[in-house]
């Protein structure tokens, strides 16, 4: 068992078990049935080209062999930030073929954030790509070797400059020992509330049922073409969209980018009839549909999630792309929902979903800790068989985070409607849900107060129609007041993921005080400007 692991009791585990939740079967041999149950279709397409069931997988068993070879060894770490490329796909499940496991950074996280990835799970390697989106990335694996001594080795995809070349690793396939199902299979990013992003340790249980539970819930077979054209590397993306697909024999569409000018010409192309989007991006798809030359009839449905999506934004989904809206909610931790083609229009517009498991337990509670009537709102706490029991190696973060009896403290605010649906309401913790991704403020706050010119700064959400929330900066100045592009040049200094640095910023004299000295965020967030200061 891997050290820091917070594992499930006994009692559960075996219940979990018995009931045919946890099947014990460790999520490379998975890929290898998938390799003969549905061997000559289609797997994976992105840009390159197309891989069929069987083609994976035998290109899993050669970069295994290459990365044991290479020296990476049973339950070593390995940080993996690629983009949506077959190759993350092979090296996923090579490196869980070997037991090494995934740690999967987002294309968009800079040196601030790999470090921390490094120290706090004792990383062995990083895989990049040599250059994304005009970003080099070889760059970012310089700088962050200059800050830590865990990143013995860089893999790349491409050009290795100085570094070793992932393609180079591939050899003739060699057998490996199996993998305890029960065992870590990958370390996931929280969406993080106070500092850096803690780390959920998944099993090859938990989360192979996960993905199995979505593709049930949502109907996979093997006719679906799911297309992932947000950052494979959410829990999100992975889930419903590259384990709900694998498990039901259908083809993965890997798409390098939401945006409809690029995605509407792979749904035409490849036939998509599935795929996920976050509010913001699903506004701009809604707008541009009238206008687009692509055929989108394949499209079954399209699911929204990662923040609460806006009614009226809901009811010019449907219209606009001639599918299903299902909306849906989720955690790296674990619980997930989604809704089904047989909810109304009213509860697809409205609600978010119910829980994929029959053994997910909900409690709604109140801040005292007390469950409050049906249909009253309250704190979301939820366990089961694929909800994590603790962070990896969490400390104090785990007394705070989870209950006595085993249940998440997700910190959102729910209400259940009577046919089971859940509504989300808001958040209890201070964090900001920029379009999907998640900004603890106090990370962007300690790293603002390092500007000698800022002397107290609260960064709060406020209400975007494009991203669902953006995120505004209050700051106090020392003498002259920061511009806006003085602060996001900072940040971008220190190696900050773009999407963290403030859209908006307001200097003001005084922070706003609650009567026992805390920082009135909930004053903040109803005062905030209608633009940016220049």
């Amino acid at each position: 068992m891997l050290d820091g692991f917070e594992p499930w009791p006994d009692e559960f585990a075996q219940k979990y078990r018995e009931l045919g939740y946890w099947n014990g079967e460790p999520l490379d041999a998975a890929m290898r049935r998938y390799g003969l149950t549905f061997a000559n279709a289609t797997a994976v397409i992105d840009r390159f080209g197309e891989w069929t069931y069987a083609d994976l997988d035998h290109e899993i068993d050669h970069y295994a062999a290459g990365l044991s070879s290479f020296g990476i060894k049973d339950r070593d770490r390995v940080i993996v930030q690629l983009p949506n490329r077959v190759e993350f796909v092979v090296v996923m499940f090579a490196l869980l073929r070997i037991g090494a496991i995934p740690v999967f950074a987002l294309p968009a996280h800079r040196t601030t954030e790999i470090v921390h990835f490094a120290e706090c799970t004792d990383a062995v390697a990083y895989v990049i790509p040599d250059v994304a989106d005009e970003f080099d990335y070889r760059d970012l694996a310089r700088t962050v070797r200059n800050q830590t001594d865990k990143l013995a080795n860089v893999l790349v995809l491409g050009d290795p400059a100085e570094f070793t070349s992932l393609e180079s690793l591939r050899q003739e396939p060699t057998s490996h020992a199996p993998t305890d199902p029960g065992d870590v299979a990958v370390l996931l990013m929280s969406g993080g509330t106070t500092g850096l992003p803690k780390f959920v340790a998944r099993t090859h249980d938990d989360w192979s049922y996960s993905g199995r539970a979505t593709a049930e819930s949502s109907s996979y077979d093997t006719t679906t073409r799911h297309m992932v054209c947000l950052p494979l590397g959410h829990n999100w993306t992975l889930t419903h969209g590259l384990m709900a697909t694998f498990h039901a024999g259908g083809t993965l569409v890997l798409g390098e980018s939401p945006d409809p000018g690029t995605a509407f010409k792979l749904v035409e192309k490849h036939g998509v009839t599935d795929t996920g989007l976050v509010p913001g991006i699903a506004l701009a798809w809604v707008e541009m549909a009238p206008y687009a030359t692509e055929d989108l009839s394949s499209l079954r449905r399209v699911v929204i999630g990662g923040t609460k999506l806006a009614a009226e934004l809901a009811r010019r989904v449907e219209p606009a792309l001639g599918c299903q809206l299902h909306q849906a909610f989720g955690m790296a931790e674990g619980l997930c929902g989604f809704q089904s083609g047989d909810d109304d229009l009213e509860t697809r517009i409205n609600a978010q979903g119910r829980p994929v498991s029959p053994a997910d337990e909900i409690r709604v509670v109140s801040e005292a800790g007390d469950e409050v009537a049906r249909g009253e709102v309250g704190q979301l706490l939820t366990r089961g068989p694929y909800t994590v029991r603790g962070y990896y190696r969490g400390g104090q973060h785990n007394v705070n985070s989870f209950t006595t009896d085993g249940f998440y403290r997700t910190g959102d605010l729910i209400r259940h409607l009577p046919n089971g649906q859940v509504v989300f309401e808001g958040r209890v913790k201070d964090q900001i849900n920029r379009g999907g991704e998640k900004i603890a403020a106090e990370e962007v706050e300690n790293l603002l107060l390092a500007h000698p010119a800022v002397l107290e700064v609260a960064l709060v959400g406020i209400a975007d129609e494009v991203l669902g929330e953006c995120s505004c900066a209050y700051v106090v100045a020392r003498d002259d007041a920061p511009r806006q592009a003085e602060l996001a040049r900072f940040l971008n200094e220190q190696g900050v993921a773009a999407f963290k640095i403030p859209d908006l910023v307001r200097v003001i004299d005084a922070l706003p005080r609650t009567a026992i000295g805390k920082v009135d965020k909930k004053t903040l967030r109803s005062s905030a400007p209608e633009k940016a200061t220049a």
